[in-house]
């Protein structure tokens, strides 16, 4: 029983680290979204950094939500 209570607890440790983040870009007056689906918040924070990098070229900016 100890076994399978502690399998439980890894399975559901592991399985709420990936979920769904969603960074928002606004540029020149346009909104835009884009999800990063079952991903860790770290990768999703990497990816919507590099394009707040890449949109602050134009005056804009992007934020994790």
């Amino acid at each position: 029983m100890k076994k399978i209570f502690a399998l439980a607890i890894v399975v559901v440790a592991l399985a709420s680290c990936k979920k769904d983040y969603t960074c928002e870009c606004t540029v020149l007056g346009q909104t835009v979204s884009e999800t990063y689906e079952k991903t860790t918040k770290d990768a999703a924070t990497d990816s919507c950094n590099l394009a707040n990098t890449a949109a602050a070229l134009l005056g804009g900016s992007c934020s994790l939500k």
